[in-house]
């Protein structure tokens, strides 16, 4: 074993790595008295939804930024907003490292490839904690999906894609892996009964008419936002955001790359007899989770974490050994979508180059070419199949 490999293979070192910079990362914003907007925005959300207020637009509370997110993530934010903002922020942010953790370590990887997973994912997670996201769950949420599909726990995989329908709209590339499913008859009441308690739950609370009515803001918010999104800002980092910014078209409809993605994306259900096979499900896995970020106006560099663990995913369950023209592409990942937020990159090619052209996005957009050239021409045969049990 070569000194690289003993190094992203030790597993105290990892988990020590993964864990430990978020940590620090939200400790230090405690320290200093300086917790990030987010989590006010997250709390006072809740807070308004027990006093049936809307909790969109310029609300009551210290924050500056808005909420955009559905009723039912204000209810799940009861037990971090009930604490103090110091104790609050801090297992608000661990929760999401951890859960993270579980729906990578769940994945039916060989080998303990888990870890170098976790290890590729640490700084772009520290970047997502240091802004105190949402975004590690939503992507765990995914993975999760996928994970109880294979699983055979099709009611729980369907709870997984529903709290991610109900709290940002991301959740439901979920249904991506439906025909992963041995049971989808199961699979589709299960999505019916979740999406009946969650529409109701958050009424035990407040009251119908209420949530109804703050579902039909969230609405009219997400369209604003989306239009918010488009032009010189610190959003909309997405293929459509690199097309607007380098060659300066701006009236580009998002429509005219969605819909040519969408039918890319499909390309992985031509290949019928490969449904059953692990390594194949994988490939559909890894381009789900790059997809719903590198396709949304809504992309900002916290999102990434999403999309940099599907890259990772796409990189441990590559052929071995990978070529030069892979890792390349995992190192220009690193570079450009990982640390160039931070100050081991340069500041002036951040700020000049990387920030206006949206640049961030574009190693995820290359690999996601990647992944849809493997879906049509990589041979998946002798792979694992989806009902074998998943190596330690």
């Amino acid at each position: 074993m070569t000194k690289l490999a003993k190094i992203v293979y030790n597993k105290p070192f990892v988990l020590i790595a993964y864990f430990g910079l978020s940590l620090f990362a939200v400790v230090k914003s405690v320290i200093v008295r300086h917790i990030h907007d987010n989590y006010f925005v997250y709390k006072y959300a809740f807070i308004n939804i027990i006093h049936q207020q809307t909790p969109f637009g310029l609300t009551r509370g210290p924050m500056h930024d808005l909420y955009h997110y559905g009723p039912v993530f204000a209810v799940l934010m009861a037990p971090f907003a009930l604490l103090p903002d110091g104790a609050g922020v801090i297992l608000w942010v661990m929760f999401n490292a951890w859960i993270l953790y579980v729906a990578i370590r769940r994945l039916p990887l060989r080998d303990n490839a888990y870890l170098p997973i976790l290890l590729i994912c640490t700084h772009e997670l520290m970047t997502s904690s240091s802004n105190v996201e949402i975004n590690p769950l939503i992507g765990a949420l995914i993975i999760l999906s996928y994970v109880f599909i294979k699983d055979k726990k099709d009611f729980w995989a369907a709870l997984m894609i529903c709290i991610g329908l109900f709290i940002k709209l991301y959740g439901i590339v979920g249904l991506a892996f439906f025909f992963c499913s041995g049971n989808k008859g199961k699979f589709l009441l299960g999505l019916l009964f979740w999406s009946l308690v969650l529409f109701v739950a958050p009424m035990l609370i407040t009251s119908p008419g209420y949530i109804i009515s703050n579902y039909h803001d969230w609405y009219f918010d997400l369209l604003q936002k989306n239009q918010n999104n488009i032009g010189p800002s610190l959003q909309d980092i997405s293929l459509m955001g690199l097309i607007r910014n380098i060659f300066g078209y701006r009236q580009l409809s998002n429509a005219m790359v969605i819909l040519p993605g969408l039918l890319l994306f499909a390309t992985w259900y031509i290949r019928t007899k490969y449904y059953k096979l692990v390594d194949y499900q994988l490939l559909l896995l890894a381009s789900t989770l790059i997809f719903v970020i590198i396709f949304s106006s809504s992309s900002e560099s916290p999102t990434y974490i999403v999309a940099v663990a599907g890259v990772a995913i796409w990189f441990m369950n590559l052929d071995r050994p990978a070529t030069a023209f892979e890792i390349s592409l995992l190192v220009l990942t690193l570079i450009l979508t990982v640390f160039s937020p931070s100050d081991l990159f340069p500041r002036s090619i951040r700020i000049n180059y990387v920030i206006p052209y949206k640049l961030k996005a574009l190693p995820c957009v290359l690999i996601w070419f990647k992944i849809i050239y493997e879906t049509l021409t990589r041979k998946f045969e002798g792979g694992q199949l989806q009902s074998q049990p998943k190596a330690n």
